[in-house]
């Protein structure tokens, strides 16, 4: 009976680490928030000090300092660390504001967030610069791109989107008025296709011209053709859609020009160098031109095609370099884009502020993406596995750069948002040719309500 009692008295035990375990597995944010998040709480609050002495965040204390603390205290005067904030719980980690004391900068944090991340027994640490000596740590207490749950949608302004949850938690958002042209590189089955279609689907729900090039006959944007103003499915197609941008991008600089002021007397409000600052009812809308497959554009095989070719470089050079002020913004994919691509590749590539590198076959094609912006983070998306597709680097010109994840959505649910949302799309009468034709739904035939005679002898 002793015995019985033993062993009931040791299974208690196992059973509370082995469920613990499978919910850590099965469920990390409830783990974090249950179990998680008291332990790396404990651990800061106990070893604060001795962990930024270690990291070498510390400095000696003031000249007034030490003596005050031998005047009052028997104590050993120590070297001071940051002076810690409020302890913020999330539902994915931490946050925590630095001060940092004099002759510190948030770049000795950051060298240090690997050494944090053991110590407080945390994923990852993310080092914020806030404002002058004050720096956001940011722990992140699980793998939040294994699974992604993208956070609560905020009021967001035109042409912003949520697309992607970075390793920070927080949402990568697309936001066009900052970046306006972006390139999306990545293999075949790399997420670079499910990108695109968080993306569409989050743009269809603004008032946004949308047009699409998509040289593989369309499979890919054709589900989306109820909320596309225009789209081109083979070269010829774009070759012809692409004068019309122009054109309309010119139409929308004639209108600037009409309200910039020239006359004397013109209230300075109505001055203005883009069409953002034109009155709303005579604002034309933002053009948005999704390209896939960019190097179908480029391949020429004839003379003939040779010159169609350098006609359309020429007219995209021109719409990324003109067209941001005209509010025509570019989102270009393709699994590779580099100078082999013929004339004005590079040229091209250089207007594309906004990089975004999924998995890739070789180095080289990461370099394409990121070597001229952020060279570290080459590696990075040399890195990516391909069990995990829509993970990516993001990158921009700053030089800053992180990983994201895009979560799933069924091409179904986009093609249905797509179609719930065609009444916004914005009337632009030049592009009435290259509307894509969207079959109607099949109507359901109602069910009959006639019951069967009964049959007699």
């Amino acid at each position: 009976m002793t015995d019985l009692v033993t062993l009931a008295e040791l299974g208690s035990p196992l059973v509370v680490i082995g469920g613990a375990a499978y919910v850590r597995h099965a469920s990390p944010a409830a783990y974090w928030s249950t179990v998680g998040l008291p332990l790396s709480v404990a651990r800061l609050l106990a070893s604060y000090s001795s962990t930024m002495d270690a990291c070498g965040l510390t400095v000696e204390p003031s000249r007034w300092r030490a003596l005050a603390v031998r005047a009052t205290t028997r104590r050993e005067v120590r070297p001071v660390p940051p002076r810690r904030g409020i302890i913020r719980p999330t539902s994915t980690g931490l946050r925590m504001r630095l001060r940092l004391v004099p002759g510190q900068e948030p770049a000795d944090v950051a060298a240090s967030a690997e050494r944090l991340r053991h110590a407080w027994g945390v994923h990852a640490v993310h080092v914020r610069d806030v404002k002058p000596g004050v720096v956001e740590l940011r722990l992140v207490g699980f793998d939040v791109l294994r699974k992604v749950r993208m956070p609560r949608r905020s009021d967001s302004r035109p042409l912003e989107v949520p697309v992607a949850l970075r390793e920070d938690a927080t949402a990568f958002v697309r936001d066009y008025r900052t970046v306006p042209h972006e390139l999306v590189l990545g293999a075949t089955l790399s997420g670079k296709s499910m990108y695109l279609r968080n993306l569409v689907t989050g743009l269809a729900s603004q008032p946004v011209v949308l047009v699409g090039i998509d040289c593989k006959r369309g499979v890919e944007l054709a589900p989306f053709a109820p909320r596309l103003s225009a789209l081109a499915t083979d070269p010829d197609q774009a070759a012809e859609l692409l004068p019309v941008l122009v054109k309309e991008m010119e139409d929308r600089y004639d209108l600037i020009k009409t309200r910039q002021g020239i006359a004397p007397g013109t209230a300075e409000e109505l001055i203005t160098s883009d069409i953002w600052g034109l009155p709303e009812d005579e604002r034309p809308a933002p053009l948005v031109l999704v390209i896939d497959e960019i190097a179908e554009l480029f391949m020429v095989a004839t003379r003939k095609e040779e010159e169609r070719r350098d006609e359309m470089v020429t007219q995209l050079i021109r719409l990324a370099q003109l067209g941001r002020a005209a509010g025509i913004y570019l989102e270009v994919c393709g699994q590779r884009f580099g100078a082999e691509l013929g004339k004005g590749a590079t040229m091209l590539r250089a207007q594309l502020t906004g990089r975004v590198c999924h998995r890739v076959n070789d180095e080289a094609s990461a370099k394409m993406a990121l070597g001229d912006i952020a060279p570290e983070a080459v590696q990075a998306s040399c890195a990516i596995a391909p069990e995990l597709p829509g993970l990516a680097v993001v990158g921009d010109t700053s030089g800053g750069w992180s990983r994201i994840r895009t979560p799933y959505l069924s091409l179904a649910d986009a093609a249905a948002t797509c179609r719930a949302t065609a009444h916004l799309a914005p009337d632009v009468p030049a592009l009435n040719p290259f509307r894509p034709y969207v079959p109607p739904l099949p109507v359901a035939e109602p069910e009959s309500v006639a019951t069967a005679r009964p049959v007699t002898e």
